[in-house]
């Protein structure tokens, strides 16, 4: 089997319970040899723990090993990272979001195509095996008539709190300045400059961070939304409505940060079956999803329901193995940079929708956010010189806290 040598850029939360964990399960595929943190004591801990070669605190260092693929796990935009990455003929695997606005999107899959390299969004929910399930039962179903997504957020400590995590120093005040600076800089040219302080914190704190799942699966299920028809943004609560085609799909997410028991559930209705998949903490390696159908014989009292566990195979591991399978075949993965883009477009028109209280058609196509778009383009011309921070080694790209680690608590959140 072809190894694939791997560096990665950011050691934190989502690194050190998830990533490193699996790749060293699937050495047969992958070779670690190199990691990046802006936290030298955190880069070399892990490279000692797995045994991995290399630790830099510059991420343009890593590019300069020997790499077949780079993986981009920190905070902040990944655009910096991937499209250096990929100008470089790496493979980029990047954690969600894959960026901050459509814009920079755009740059990031122009640049992995013109290298010939493959850009990989991680999603695992995507990659898990009752997922799999849910889409054929999906495709059975005549008639659907409501898809009901919830997700219910709980704190993150109790889902982690087991796990044999290596400490991490917090960054200088000023990297951290820095650092903030730019992810302000980027999320303001995403969603215009008349959007609000409220809708800017909403798309980069529950959007981008958190919703961002829940839109990809949906989209995994049904496709493309042919309509926006409604958003609903507060900072502890979010609904969207959305359309596909003649099925209505509710999507609410709630945070409730006094119950450690996270859940999230795909319920989708049809006359004469019901389907609800619901998923665990992403941050229990291992615990199961579970499909639930239910169904009836129509003019009776007859009705039953099945529970299915199929497999215990993680969605985190089976999204390593696709990376892999993409590089060696050529076939792009089914979370590709394109796919990615698409939910980056959807956040922006969810955020446009609320500001103009007017529905969006088509909120993936590439008119959708117009105004958010044109911003980003414009902000990124502007930083395409390079700030001083950036000069310094310490972009957004070069976070030391990886993308399940930054600034809220959730327990949901994966990467």
């Amino acid at each position: 089997m072809t190894k694939v040598r791997v560096g990665l850029v950011g050691t934190g939360l989502i690194a050190q319970v998830m990533h490193l964990h699996y790749l060293a399960e699937l050495a047969d595929r992958f070779d670690v040899v190199a990691v990046c943190d802006l936290d030298r004591e955190s880069a070399g801990a892990c490279a000692e723990r797995y045994g991995i070669p290399a630790a830099f605190t510059d991420w343009r260092e890593l590019l300069e090993h020997p790499l077949d693929a780079v993986m981009v796990l920190t905070s902040g935009s990944h655009a910096p990272i991937a499209e250096a990455a990929a100008r470089a003929g790496r493979h980029v695997f990047v954690e969600k979001p894959m960026c901050f606005s459509a814009a920079e999107g755009r740059a990031m899959v122009t640049a992995a195509e013109t290298a010939g390299v493959v850009l990989m969004v991680g999603y695992p929910k995507r990659y898990d095996p009752a997922f799999a399930r849910m889409r054929e039962e999906t495709a059975r179903l005549d008639g659907a008539r409501l898809l009901r997504v919830t997700t219910f957020e709980s704190p993150l400590r109790p889902y982690v709190g087991h796990y044999p995590l290596l400490p991490r120093a917090p960054l200088p005040a000023e990297v951290a300045a820095a650092l903030r600076q730019d992810s302000d800089e980027r999320i303001r040219a995403a969603v215009g400059p008349a959007a609000s302080e409220l809708e800017r914190q909403v798309y980069e704190m529950v959007l981008l961070d958190t919703l961002v799942h829940e839109l990809n699966t949906v989209r995994g299920l049904l496709g493309e939304p042919t309509r926006l028809e409604f958003a609903s943004l507060a900072l502890d609560h979010v609904t969207v409505m959305l359309r596909f085609g003649d099925l209505p799909v509710a999507i609410h997410w709630i945070d409730l940060p006094s119950i450690a028991r996270y859940a999230m559930e795909f319920a989708l209705y049809a006359p004469d079956r019901r389907l609800r998949l619901t998923f665990p903490s992403p941050f229990l390696r291992n615990e199961p999803a579970m499909l639930e159908i239910e169904s009836g014989a129509g003019g009776t009292s007859r009705s039953w329901r099945t529970e299915e566990v199929i497999g215990y195979e993680s969605g985190f591991k089976n999204e390593l193995v696709a990376f892999q399978d993409s590089i060696v075949t050529g076939q792009p993965p089914s979370t590709s940079g394109r796919d990615g883009l698409r939910d980056v477009i959807l956040c922006q028109a969810i955020v446009d929708s609320h500001h103009r209280s007017a529905p969006v058609d088509h909120p993936t196509g590439t008119d959708a956010g117009a105004a958010g778009r044109d911003a980003g383009a414009a902000g990124r011309d502007a930083r395409a010189a390079g700030t001083d921070a950036r000069a310094a080694g310490t972009d957004a790209g070069a976070g030391v806290t990886d993308a399940g680690a930054g600034g809220t608590d959730k327990g949901g959140r994966s990467g």
